[in-house]
């Protein structure tokens, strides 16, 4: 089943390109930094290095051992990088080729995890991936203690492509991207809530435990967000991208307790959803460029913006990307949401019956010449919980778009592990 949305509510923005070309806000110089505990080596989106390139990370926890929990991250064509809270890598896995020569490759986008999944006789945590070059969901075993690597791929051999109807269809790309998993408790089935590339559809997909050990998928429902809305003054509004594009969703979050969906949609704001993908949406906040037209320069292929309506918000410049959710066990908590544009991080108060109202905004900045900060981050994961003496008081993992390799000029990638205890102490 397809819900479409009416579209009077909300708009969209321009492609990426135009968040470069706005002045950033005054307050931004003033927010508070934290500063990173560790890194990973960084990643290369070269021949040489594989075409890894760092996008989203998943936190872990070892219950039996907290020290020996893990982040899993996605490297797109590079596969699953694992590493432990040193952020030393511990295994990688490379993702799936392409049917054949002239095929996609696999590309994995996003990660998130499910605890106690009923898999062969056992409960079993797991690992669920999207994979772009080939449209399909990966999920992966998690076995610490396992010889070889704590991941096993168990994907079912006959699970079938996300959105496209055949390999002609995925090898144009319009596939499997932002990905959030979700229990509800009251049923105790496990889901993945999965986007569409450069689509606004998402689709709600039950993971199912085949009698093999396997696990294979099936779809519930879908749904489309806007792609085009009416302003404030009464004008149609539609972004500014490629032909053929729409705005699409990456960065996802649900919240365990109540299962409500947090969708980014990149160049307008951030959605609040039932996870059954049920009811109305609601635009809990805008990105600064909202409302702003632009035109699409095929020679350039880039847009150029109008002039600035004023409809925008306040906290997010495009893109919208990781969202995480930093839980406390009474309810209260954050949703963080990495402001790619101006390389912040945007907190908003958990509570829906808060409204998910802004509370406060930070960076994670250098803390020394070797160890940088995090610029343009695409993906987030906190999780407020002890892990070992490394971090008593929780970890937030952050993509680093732009890292420092210190080797030259190869433009690389990686992920910043950060003392979650520190970032509530900026937040309050």
């Amino acid at each position: 089943m397809t819900i479409r949305l009416a579209v009077r509510t909300s708009a969209l923005v321009l492609c990426t390109t135009l968040a470069a070309s706005l002045a950033l806000p005054a307050q931004a110089a003033g927010i508070d930094g934290v500063l990173p505990k560790a890194e990973t080596a960084p990643l290369f989106d070269d021949e040489a290095g594989g075409n890894a390139n760092a996008d989203d990370p998943a936190i872990w926890r070892d219950a039996a051992d907290p020290d020996r929990s893990l982040v899993i991250a996605t490297a797109k064509q590079g596969g699953l990088r694992v590493y432990d809270l040193d952020a030393r890598q511990v295994q990688s896995i490379p993702a799936p080729a392409g049917p054949d020569a002239d095929d996609k490759p696999g590309r994995f986008n996003n990660v998130d995890l499910v605890q106690g999944l009923r898999l062969g006789g056992a409960r079993a945590d797991v690992a669920v991936v999207s994979d772009r070059g080939n449209d399909r969901l990966r999920i992966y075993r998690i076995d610490r203690n396992k010889p070889g690597g704590p991941l096993t791929d168990v994907t079912d051999p006959a699970a079938r492509p996300v959105f496209s109807a055949d390999q002609a269809e995925i090898n144009e790309q319009k596939t499997a991207y932002g990905l959030a998993t979700w229990t509800d408790r009251t049923t105790g089935r496990s889901y993945a809530l999965v986007s569409r590339r450069n689509r606004t559809r998402i689709a709600l997909l039950e993971l199912i435990a085949t009698p093999a050990g396997t696990v294979d998928y099936r779809q519930v429902r879908t749904l489309d967000l806007p792609s085009s809305f009416r302003l404030p003054d009464g004008t149609s509004w539609t972004p500014c991208a490629e032909p053929d594009e729409l705005p699409q969703v990456e960065g996802m979050v649900v919240d365990p307790a109540d299962g409500t969906l947090y969708a980014g949609q990149e160049d307008v704001g951030i959605w609040r959803i039932d996870a059954g993908l049920t009811g109305t949406p609601t635009l809990i906040d805008k990105v600064r460029e909202y409302g702003v037209p632009g035109a699409y320069d095929e020679r350039t292929e880039e847009c150029t913006p109008g002039a600035d309506p004023g409809f925008g918000g306040k906290h997010l410049t495009a893109d919208v990307e990781g969202l995480t959710l930093v839980t406390e066990p009474d309810g209260d908590g954050y949703l963080l949401s990495s402001s790619q544009g101006d390389d912040t991080f945007v907190a908003y108060d958990r509570e829906r019956d808060e409204d998910n109202e802004y509370e406060d905004a930070f960076r994670v900045t250098a803390a020394s010449a070797r160890l940088d900060g995090s610029e343009v981050c695409d993906g987030a994961a906190a999780l407020n919980a002890p892990l070992g003496r490394r971090y008593p008081n929780g970890l937030l993992v952050v993509q680093d778009g732009e890292e420092t390799p210190g080797d030259g000029d190869r433009e690389a990638t990686g992920f910043k592990f950060v003392d979650l205890g520190k970032v509530l102490d900026a937040l309050d």
